[in-house]
Formats: structure tokens, sequence, C-alpha cells
């Protein structure tokens, strides 16, 4: 043979093996091979809820020596777990001693506990003397064993089962005894009853540990396919302390969740600050119950921080079942009806053995007792022929041959002592016939009808109820309640300093570091400038743009705390941007939900609005960002981005290109559209033209404007006619034939504005611009020089110093370098 035959024959068989004998439970009794063995060879010993314990490594040795040979931990594991009431919804085992805890604590040494099976256990052992179920031989066949035990209750569903075996594994939750014998009982009567009929009576599972699951819709599915999720949550409460404070009081936890992981991890988000708000989290549990105490600071929204607890930690969990049970040797998924008709037809069986094994027994009494009737009636013959024999088996052929006894009756006849030859003892045979009689005939009818059996099997099954069902502790919720944690809970709120700059670097400092600081030492390297230095929030929210078209967006909470001379982190750390990837804009709002829209406009003279809501961040926001506008062409670049909210003072838009075509249109022109289009188009360029930037303004603003050359030049909005988009516009500057001007960036500004504007160069330097020392120009006219651009560089960014924009509340910081402006003779102005 060749291995891949070998390996696949070997590894079958072992699959065989552990799937039906070991890892998963038998759909009749609901126990593992373990498990019975446990129970049988503890019955076996009289080690019995009405007997004392006895140690409990007596009985795993027997378990092992007898029945089971594996390893004696496994079998004390499994004989620990079917004593633990917060496992298993109705023990089988009662432990003296250490047996474990919920704390995930194991159970003390064999040698140290004691054990005896539970008085319910001796229901899943009823009548196993009766020949109820197969018996087989043990591993080394000197004893017998039985293949499955008679199970007068539900154990499957009672008491549930985990397992895994070879590609089989197997959930099965705890239920409730009483629940289910009603379904069942139900069953008998109604053979054909449907699952939502039989839910009337099992409406869920029912743990052991209590709880709340929700999910109604799922615990249906989970009965009608064997597969299923529900979510279960611990049981809590708000209480009020003394001091007006609060706390939340846990008194159920999910099904087997470990308590003292649970506090650890409550007091590690309270510690690591994951959650504010929790002052201590303690667990209280004594001997009357489980208790853990979450008390909370003075203030503390307690509703939010328990939605956060459920959604954070195991005080709520996803239970899925997987009903996975060996029936007629074959591994099955099942469902609660394939389960309680398989129950009753095996319940059936058990009665009907037991049934027939007492029938033959009354039947070979009735015999005896007629047989000494008889020989009662004929005494002194009887006496006379056994005196006359030689020895005992000579009497009983005399007593056959002589008046036509049977074999057993002439034994039992040979065996009658002398004192029940009583007038008395004739009486009490003759009763004893009678009630035999009367037991046959009723054992005869169970066995021909059906219904009679039935009758027998509803009977039992409500003493059962009676002496054992116990009240649902877990309660059942149609709805699976959703979680909303508000930002509030999970992040302290505290005065922030918040840096966002032209390269990409981003930080927040606490006001303390900010104070503590030169404002101008920020950090950032010598070719780098803010786009945005505010004060602000933990709470708050801040949106990015590129000049991709990408939109970042992040909590400022989530922003890296760091101090006001580091240099913060870069978002390239986070998300992968491209090599010549800027910043453009960046706008902190202090809610998630905005009104208005956000106009972006690109280089190549497209413009678009998106509603505000359209940026809302996905799940994945950390990871990667979000287009915001889709480009039309590869050297196309966003140059503007503004946040437009209808009723602002501005009611129209001021588009200027390179060359100085200048064009204004109202904002209504714009459609809004979404997120992944390119837009429309703003302002109609020349081939070798591009859009510098657009400004939202109204009629009585001005405009500020910076050309390559370094000239600066205030001129009036209304200066440019009101038209329609997408023309070519006017000239906002005299066209010069030696080295002319062109526009650098602009921005509008309120005609009331007299502060201070900031001009950015390549190098890059900064060049303070006082607007009340400039007077307005016209349109034809090019400004005077501000920027010596042979020392300075370029002219390539204007924006506000002394007056910040609306996403401001701080002015930027002091420039790192500022260089006089240089003096221009007024014929200059004249010239130009």
């Amino acid at each position: 043979m060749n291995l891949e035959t070998i390996m696949g024959d070997r590894f079958g068989r072992y699959s065989k093996s552990i799937i039906q004998e070991r890892a998963l439970p038998d759909i009749r009794d609901g126990l593992k091979p373990v498990q019975r063995r446990i129970l049988f060879a503890m019955n076996k010993d009289g080690n019995t809820y009405d007997k004392g314990f006895r140690k409990s490594a007596k009985s795993v040795g027997n378990v092992m020596g007898n029945f089971h040979p594996h390893g004696d931990s496994s079998i004390y594991e499994a004989l620990v777990r079917m004593s633990q009431d917060w496992k298993l919804r109705e023990p089988l085992i009662e432990m003296h001693g250490n047996n474990g805890s919920m704390d995930g604590d194991p159970a003390a040494a064999m040698r140290y506990t004691e054990a005896r099976l539970a008085k319910i256990s001796g229901l899943m052992l009823q009548d196993i003397q009766k020949d109820t179920v197969e018996m087989t031989w043990n591993f080394d066949d000197t004893e017998k064993e039985p293949t499955v035990l008679p199970a007068r209750i539900p154990n499957l569903f009672v008491n549930g089962a985990t397992g895994i075996s070879a590609g089989y594994a197997t959930e099965i939750p705890t239920h409730n005894l009483g629940e289910l014998i009603e379904a069942v009982i139900y069953l008998i009567d109604h053979p054909t009853a449907d699952l939502a009929k039989l839910m009337e009576f099992v409406p869920g599972p029912d743990f052991p540990t209590g709880g709340i699951i929700q999910g109604a819709a799922e615990i249906k599915k989970a009965y009608e396919t064997g597969r299923g999720r529900i979510v279960v949550r611990a049981k809590t409460a708000i209480e009020t302390l003394r001091g007006g404070r609060e706390q939340i009081t846990v008194t159920e936890i999910p099904y087997e969740v470990n308590k003292a992981q649970l506090v650890k991890r409550i007091n590690d988000l309270r510690i690591n600050k994951k959650v504010d708000g929790i002052a201590d989290a303690r667990d209280e549990t004594d001997r009357d119950g489980l208790r853990i105490a979450i008390e909370l600071k003075r203030g503390a929204d307690a509703q939010g921080v328990l939605n956060y607890l459920l959604k954070n930690t195991d005080l709520q969990i996803n239970y899925n079942f997987n009903m996975v049970a060996i029936d007629q040797q074959r591994p099955m998924r099942v469902g609660l009806v394939h389960y309680l008709n398989s129950f009753v037809e095996f319940q059936r069986q058990v009665v009907t053995k037991r049934t027939q094994y007492d029938l033959q027994k009354a039947q070979a009494r009735l015999h005896i007792v007629e047989g000494l009737i008889k020989a009662l009636s004929i005494l002194d013959a009887v006496i006379k022929t056994i005196r006359a024999s030689k020895k005992r088996k000579d009497a009983q052929a005399n007593l056959v041959a002589e008046y036509d006894f049977t074999d057993r009756q002439a034994e039992a006849i040979v065996a009658l002592q002398l004192y029940r030859l009583t007038n008395t003892d004739v009486t009490a045979l003759e009763a004893e016939q009678t009630e035999l009689t009367a037991l046959i005939a009723q054992f005869q009818l169970i066995l021909t009808d059906a219904h009679e059996l039935d009758k027998v099997l509803k009977k039992e099954l409500r003493q059962i109820k009676k002496d054992f069902a116990t009240p649902r502790r877990t309660q059942i919720e149609a709805k699976v309640q959703k979680l909303t944690v508000d930002t509030k809970i999970t992040v302290p709120n505290e005065d922030v300093m918040l840096l966002i700059s032209h390269a990409g670097y981003i930080k927040r400092s606490s006001l303390r570091s900010y104070k503590a600081s030169d404002a101008a030492d920020n950090g950032l390297r010598e070719d780098d400038y803010p786009l945005v230095t505010m004060e602000t929030t933990t709470l708050s929210h801040v949106w990015m743009f590129t000049n991709h078209g990408n939109v970042i967006y992040r909590p400022v909470h989530e922003i890296a705390d760091a101090r006001w001379k580091d240099t913060g982190e870069h978002l390239s750390q986070t998300i992968g941007l491209a090599e010549d990837e800027e910043l453009i804009a960046a706008y902190v709002f202090d809610q998630l939900e905005q009104p208005g829209s956000i106009i972006m406009a690109t280089s190549d003279g497209q413009i678009k609005q998106s509603a505000f809501a359209d940026f809302k961040p996905g799940t994945r926001y950390k990871s990667r960002p979000s287009v915001g506008m889709k480009l039309k062409s590869v050297a196309a670049r966003v140059v503007a981005v503004h946040y437009y909210q209808p009723g602002q003072a501005a009611d129209s838009i001021v588009a200027i290109s390179k060359e100085g075509y200048g064009l204004r249109f109202n904002v209504d022109e714009l459609p809004v559209t979404g997120l992944r289009t390119a837009g429309v188009r703003a302002i109609n360029l020349k081939d070798d033209d591009q859009l510098v930037n657009i400004a939202l303004v109204n009629e009585a603003d001005h405009l500020a404007l910076i050309t390559q050359r370094g000239a600066f030049k205030e001129m009036r909005v209304s200066d440019l006619e009101l038209g329609a988009r997408a023309r070519r516009g006017n000239l906002v500057l005299h066209k010069i034939k030696t080295n002319p001007h062109q526009i650098a960036d602009f921005i509008g500004h309120p005609a009331s504005f007299t502060g201070t504007l900031e001009v950015i160069t390549n190098r890059p330097m900064f060049q303070d611009v006082q607007v009340s020392d400039h007077h307005i120009g016209t349109a034809k006219s090019n400004g005077t020089f501000v920027v010596d651009v042979d020392t300075q560089g370029t002219p390539v960014k204007l924006h506000f110093k002394d007056e910040a924009p609306v996403t401001q509340t701080k002015p930027d910081a002091e420039p790192r370098k500022t260089a006089p402006a240089k003096s221009e003779p007024e014929f200059e102005q004249l010239t130009l």
C-alpha cells in the first residue's frame, strides 16, 4: 500500500472514532461516551444521591479501569464539569470540595474532592437494569457497558453540549427542563406539530447563568436549521449612590463568560482611559449570588457607559448555535422538532422494552405462584412424594411426573419453606396471583396499544416535571437592541491645540504644553507651514482635503498627542498618500452631522458641490482616504476647498485663472452631485492656463491678489460683473509684454477687513501684508510689490493671519522667517 492510501485509511478510522465515540453527544441521552461511562460506573458502584459521598479519585479509577481507557485528567475534568451549576442547567453530579468557579479557577485535585450522582441522574439511569438499552462489551471484554442511557429527561437540550471533532463541531445551549417536557407532551398528542407551536412551549435557551437573550428570529432560525446566532447580554441595573453618583450593578452575566476576566477587562478600559466616567469596578460576588459593581464618577452618563461596556466587553456576547449530535450512528445537525421527535421515539422504545421485561418477570412469577397454589391444594400428596424421593433432583422429577407440574414449579415447591404451609400464605399467594394477573393484562395492553404506551410516558414526564422543573432564568427579548455609543463616553472632553500642516503632519497638544512653548516653535520642517492652528476639544472632528481630491477624516481624540514643539504624526503612517500629495484645506467641526455642502475646484477649471453628509466617514477611515472629487486628467489638481452653508453672507463664487481671467457667478448655478464625480466647468480656460483658486464672496466684498512677481493688489468684487458659469471671464491684471504678471493666489474678504494677510513663498518665507496700507486698485492694475522674489522666493499662497478663516478660532503661529517688504518707487505704479 502506498502512503496516501494508508494515511487516508487510518485518518478515516481515527475520524470515525472521535466523531462517534469521543467529541459529539448522542441525540438520545445527550451524553458523550466519557460522561455516560462516569454515570454508569458511579451508579454500578452504588455511588448515588441517597448514599454518602465518595472520593472522586475512586470514581475516576473505576471509570478508567473498567470502561474508559484514556487519561484520568480527561475523566476527572468531565466529572467536574457535570457538577458545575454555572455550566449545566441541571447538574448530574454532586461534589464536595472545590469544583472550580466562574472565574476560571480549576477544581481541586481528585484526591481532595468527593462526588456522588445527583438525584436527577437517577432519571438518566432509571430502568437500565431492565434491558431497556443495548449493552456491549468494554474495551477488554470483561464487563458490559451501555451504548446509551435510558435518559428519561431530554438531556441533550437540557444541559446542552460543546465539542470539536474531525470535520464537525457542536454547540448546543442549555434549556429549561419544564418547558421541554411540556413540548414533548404536546408533541406526543400532536405528532404533526410545527416549530411555531412547539416554540410556544420552548421560546429559547435557558442558561444556568441567566442573562438576557435578544433575537427571537435567530432563535427560530436555529431551531429550524440547527444554526443561528443570538445576542446574550448581562442583566444590569443602574443604582443611585449617596452623593448623587450612580453605579452599574451586574447580577447575571452571559453563559460561559469568565467573571474575573470580565472585571479585569472593565478595569483595563478604565485605566487605559478608553472610556470616561468609570471610577472603579469590583467583584462583590458572595454566597448570596453574583454581583459586579461598576462605580461611576459624578456626572457620568450611566446609560452611555453601560452601552459602551456592552459593546466592548463580554457583558454582551454573540452565542452561535451549531446543534450537531450523533443520530443513527451519524453526525447530524438537528433542530428542535427533529430532536423532540427523536427523544419521543427513544422514550417509547425504552418504555416498551421496560414493559416487556416487566411482563416476562410477572408471567414467570405468576407461573410459580400458580404452581404453589396447586401444591398447597394437594399438600399431603406432595409431601409424601417428596419424602419418598432420594434427593432434591429426584423430588423435582417425581412432582413433574406425578402431578403435572412444570420444572420451574417443581423447583419452587421443593424450595418452599415449611412456615409457608399455612392458610395465611395460601391467601397471600392468591392475592399475589390476582395482582400479577392484573399487571400482566396492563403490560400487554401497553405493548399492544400505542395510546396506552403514550399515556404511561406522559404520566411519567409530568411527574418528572413536578419533581425537578425550575423557573426560567434567562429572559428573552424579541429584538436585538442597537448599541450607540456617544463619543463623550469614550473620550474625556479636553481642550487641546490642534495643528495641521500643508505637508501632512497632524498633532494635538495640551493647552499647558502650548502655553509653555513659543508659538512659533511648532516642530514643523523649514519647508512646511500650518494650514490650521486652533484651539478645539477632543470631541471635535477634522476633515482634511488633498490636492489629489482625497478626503481624510480624523476624530481629534485619535490624533496623536504630542508636545507642541514636536513634529507630530504624518498621515502617511496610517494612510497611503501619493508622493506629491499635499493637504490644501482642513475643516474642524464639533459634530459629525453638519448642514451645507463642500465646494471643490481643480486646476483644469472644474468645480463641484457635494452635500456635507456624503463626507461622513466609513468604517475604514483609519487606513484609507475617501474620494472627494474625481480628477479629469492626470495633471489636474484640486486647488480650492470651501465649506458652504446656504443662507450665509456669500452668495457668489469668484474663479480666477493664472493668466488673470476672473469670472463671478451665483452659487445656485452649481448642481449638488456625489463624491465620485468630476463636477462641471467653472471657467473656460485657454490651453496653457489653469485655475488658481476660487472664493465665496458677496457683492460688497473685496479681493486680495498676489502675483508671481510679488505684487499685491486689492480690488472690489463688484468690479467683476455677475455672469454665467463656464465663460472665459474678464482680465483682472494689466497685460504687459515683458515679464507679465500672473496670479499666484487670491482670497476674498469683507470690505471692513483691515487686518494682516500673509504671503508664503516657495522657499518658504513668510511676508506680512497690511491690507490698510494698500488702496483699492482697478481691474486693470497690477498692484504694488510687497515681496522681493530674488531674496524671498516666488509667492505661492496668500492667507489670513490676523483674522482666521471660519474653521479657525486662534490665529496661525507667528512666521519663522519674515523679511521686510521691498519699497517700490511711486513712478513704477504709474508705469504698470
